[in-house]
């Protein structure tokens, strides 16, 4: 029987947010993995996650299809994890989710490996949001150049380092009040990274159905507001939250679009908010869930505490209003 050190595995953006738990599940199943990605010096961080000579980082740019090529050689599965959230310079949406990911499903039905592709819930050809367009776009790529290949849309992940639950935790140390874009009614299904990662390296498994589209969300719809109270009693603070009108949202967005760090907003990001970003009754009905696969996912509240204590701010706990 053929051991899954056999199998070599190409993760383009392994070394970020979601790809460090990606390749962490891929090495605990034994795979050998080569990771993808723009500055391969950075990615050193990675190699304790696996066994000595078991992950290996080479240099590619999805921008440049020569270097995706050469990422793919000899390898038998590619895993596209490449996202943006802003767009900046020559990273653009349509650079990046659209074309990028139209390269890496071309490198990989080129050498007949098979092909996980990671967009989004939300992803939508008709929406509002030029991310969420792009991402449609580049679902459409993928399937067009390999059709067998498993796409997995998850909702908004959380987990130690996100860009989600740290940055409004951080904002809540340095603010005494919270925006709620909106009013905060927009429902969110939050997804734990660790589970988001079980379900690729099962895909990588071949439990996943060959061209079908699956949605990965937590066990719990939240909406923003109630999401901002989770964050706020986790991390002890008491903070006012604050509803702030679309319109208003995306005006302020115009100039904190080059903000740094938390303070970070743009327009597009306003847009995204607009619509819900759940797991379908589609997706539900037809199995194509984590718990279709076999995966009970993790909660916000139970996750949170593990990583956002070093928020929580000092003395007495202080209640949330």
């Amino acid at each position: 029987m053929a051991s899954n050190l056999d199998t070599l595995v190409t993760v383009f953006g392994g070394s970020g947010f979601v790809g460090r738990s990606v390749v962490r599940a891929l090495c605990k199943r034994d795979y050998r993995v080569r990771v993808a990605v723009r500055r391969p010096e950075l990615a050193g961080h990675l190699q304790p996650l696996g066994k000595v000579g078991q992950i290996h980082a080479v240099q590619a740019n999805l921008r440049y299809p020569a270097s995706v090529e050469a990422a793919m050689r000899d390898a038998q599965v590619a895993i596209n994890l490449v996202g943006i959230l802003a767009e900046g310079g020559a990273q653009t949406f349509d650079a990046v989710q659209a074309a990028g990911a139209g390269a890496v499903a071309k490198a990989a039905s080129a050498v007949g490996a098979r092909l996980v592709h990671v967009s989004a819930i939300g992803a939508d050809e008709n929406s509002p949001s030029h991310y969420a367009r792009a991402k449609a776009a580049g679902e459409k790529a993928v399937l067009s150049a390999s059709p067998t290949a498993t796409v997995l849309r998850p909702s908004v992940v959380f987990g130690p380092e996100d860009q989600f639950t740290n940055r409004f935790a951080s904002l809540a140390r340095m603010s005494p009040m919270l925006p709620l874009i909106g009013g905060g009614v927009t429902r969110l299904q939050p997804v734990y990274v660790g589970d988001v990662a079980t379900a690729v390296a099962d895909a990588v498994d071949g439990k996943t159905k060959a061209g079908a589209t699956y949605e990965l969300g937590g066990p719990e719809v939240l909406t923003m507001r109630e999401i901002m109270r989770i964050i706020l009693a986790t991390t002890e603070r008491r903070r006012m939250l604050v509803s702030l009108p679309f319109g208003l949202a995306k005006f302020q967005a115009l100039f904190l679009q080059f903000a740094p760090g938390p303070l970070k907003l743009t327009p597009d990001q306003v847009e995204l908010l607009r619509a819900d970003n759940v797991v379908s009754d589609a997706a539900k009905a037809a199995g194509l869930t984590l718990e279709g696969l076999g995966i009970a996912p993790d909660s916000l509240q139970a996750i949170a505490p593990q990583y956002l204590w070093r928020f929580r701010a000092a003395g007495q706990f202080q209640r949330v209003i």
